[in-house]
């Protein structure tokens, strides 16, 4: 059948089981809009206040659900505007794909009106960019840019057409969606799997340590498995929360920068690390020089540029982790490690995290979310003391129920993201936990979620400062907080209500609990703000530059201050 260049997007993107998109309209676009008109009972489209919450809504979509989330823009400001979005899902493997439209052809490269080479500008923040210039390629590159955005490491992969391709026809050729194949990018042997075997079985004092990688290729089950036969205590990073059940008692927090003490020293005395789908970022691993020196690592990813990029490993295999893993854990036999997890367990004991009950205190508002929701919600979060205070007191049993931007670390990600989760999964509670700079970043997307009714909860947690940055500026800029005060006279709560969400104000422990009952019960989306202490900090903490055993916490800091 002869369709046009509109109409073949839309097919596609049907073929492709996209039941939703994200987008912004505009001149270069129009003609796809209009196709999206005619077919607005197959594909639901979610017009967002901003290109940049497009593309974060499309990630939240994505991580959510494990498909492809899919964003639109115009040209020129349109498509600039997805930039941070898409270096956001590329820095943390999210499957993205964003369509733009560009000027006709006989404009392109004229410094025609809203012309910019979108597919230059996304090149290094891509798996893959294309500029469709002829109508009858469009299918067939539409159908290989779902593929390269979900195959192998997923990513975001940008497909921009020029506006006479989608209205020139042509002949259409429908497809069924194609399987993904299997990875040739598995370079791993029998040999490889003896080898992993060999090492663990010989460890004494082996930990699991559970990077984003886990949730992307769906190994929790495998994950577990493996825990439950050799063992061993468990850390992950920000990326790979829910891969390990929180609750376990096995489980000894996040690593890291603001991970707990006990992870942090049990690490740096344990003999093995088997690193499941973990780059080893700085934030992870402090110094690397310096990092777990007398411990093998065994590293098992399925991007070979991974492997001893941060830090030289023992022993990597490189493939689809859930495959590697459940070789891996059919030829191994049950073991213990009984005095080693003791150590273990009497570090949590030594070193708990803490906060100040008298008062309060982010820590105390996530507590208390993670106990009237079960621990049960999807939490997006901004970037900041916030996300990091998230991290560490909301207690994640289930991948894919914390989406956060921990590569780019984008203030701003949450709203839209949270938006993106709960058209995802309408069933759940979605909540934001956001600070005030980032919600002064992102709140017009409460009029998306107003618009649509999308039942979100935007927890603020408003200390009038940008906290994260005022923390460094206290350890370590002799208290010089410049340009981070925003104590001012806006008021969140008329905000939300002015952008017809409904705004209530916490500013005591005791109204807290009544406070997010009724946020969980409401008709529409909510804007809790919360007010705290300016200069509460998020500890433990590991100072730039240094070994992750020198975690310091805040009693740490005051013994070293008198």
């Amino acid at each position: 059948m002869e369709l046009n260049g509109s109409e073949i997007i839309v097919q596609c993107l049907l073929e492709q089981g996209v039941d939703t998109v994200f987008g912004y309209p505009g001149g270069a676009i129009l003609n796809v809009y209009d196709a999206l008109y005619q077919h607005s009972k197959q594909i639901r489209h979610v017009l967002t206040s901003h290109e940049q919450g497009a593309a974060h809504a499309a990630d939240g979509y994505a991580r959510a659900t494990g498909k492809v989330g899919v964003c639109m823009a115009t040209s020129g400001p349109g498509a600039t505007n997805l930039v941070t979005g898409i270096a956001t899902a590329y820095m943390d493997s999210v499957p993205l794909v964003a369509i733009t439209c560009n000027v006709t052809l006989p404009l392109l490269g004229k410094d025609s009106f809203q012309e910019v080479d979108i597919a230059g500008i996304t090149m290094p923040v891509t798996k893959h960019g294309y500029i469709v210039k002829d109508v009858n390629l469009l299918a067939d590159t539409l159908r290989r840019a779902f593929q390269i955005a979900k195959s192998g490491r997923p990513g975001p992969v940008l497909v921009d057409i020029t506006k006479d391709v989608t209205a020139a026809t042509c002949e259409f050729h429908p497809a069924a969606k194609k399987q993904l194949a299997k990875e040739t990018i598995s370079r791993y042997s029998d040999d490889d799997i003896e080898d992993a075997i060999e090492m663990i079985t010989s460890a004494k004092r082996p930990y699991l340590y559970v990077g984003g990688g886990a949730v992307i290729s769906g190994a929790f089950r495998e994950v577990r498995s493996l825990d439950s036969l050799i063992d061993a205590p468990v850390c992950d990073t920000l990326m790979g929360k829910g891969v390990f059940d929180g609750h376990d008692p096995h489980y000894t927090g996040m690593v890291g920068m603001h991970g707990t003490k006990a992870t942090n020293l049990g690490l740096s005395k344990c003999d093995l690390i088997i690193a499941l789908g973990t780059r080893f970022s700085d934030r992870q691993i402090g110094d690397p020089k310096h990092f777990c020196e007398q411990a093998k690592i065994l590293q098992i990813d399925i991007d070979e540029a991974e492997i001893n990029k941060n830090i030289k490993v023992t022993k990597a295999i490189v493939g689809d982790m859930r495959e590697i893993l459940a070789k891996i854990n059919a030829k191994l036999a049950p073991m213990t490690h009984q005095e080693w997890n003791e150590m273990v367990r009497g570090l949590s004991k030594s070193y708990p995290l803490s906060y100040d009950h008298s008062r309060l205190t982010c820590p105390m508002i996530i507590e208390e979310l993670d106990r009237q929701t079960k621990g049960q919600a999807i939490i997006t979060t901004d970037v900041g003391q916030h996300q990091m205070w998230a991290a560490q007191y909301y207690t994640f049993s289930e991948p894919r129920t914390l989406l956060t931007s921990g590569g780019l670390g984008t203030m701003g990600y949450g709203l839209g993201a949270s938006i993106g989760a709960k058209v995802a999964r309408p069933e759940k509670t979605v909540i934001n936990i956001a600070g005030d700079g980032c919600f002064r970043m992102n709140c017009i997307e409460l009029m998306t979620a107003s618009r649509y009714n999308i039942k979100v909860i935007d927890v603020v947690i408003n200390n009038r400062v940008l906290g994260m940055v005022r923390q460094w500026q206290t350890l370590y800029y002799g208290k010089r907080y410049s340009q981070t005060v925003l104590d001012d006279s806006i008021d969140y709560v008329k905000i939300a209500e002015g952008m017809g969400c409904e705004g209530i104000r916490v500013t005591s422990k005791e109204e807290l609990p009544d406070a997010i009952a009724r946020a969980l019960v409401a008709t529409k989306p909510v804007v809790l703000d919360c007010v705290i202490e300016e200069d509460d900090k998020v500890f433990p903490m590991v100072s730039p530059g240094t070994s992750i055993d020198k975690a310091f916490d805040a009693s740490d800091l005051a013994k070293k201050q008198s």
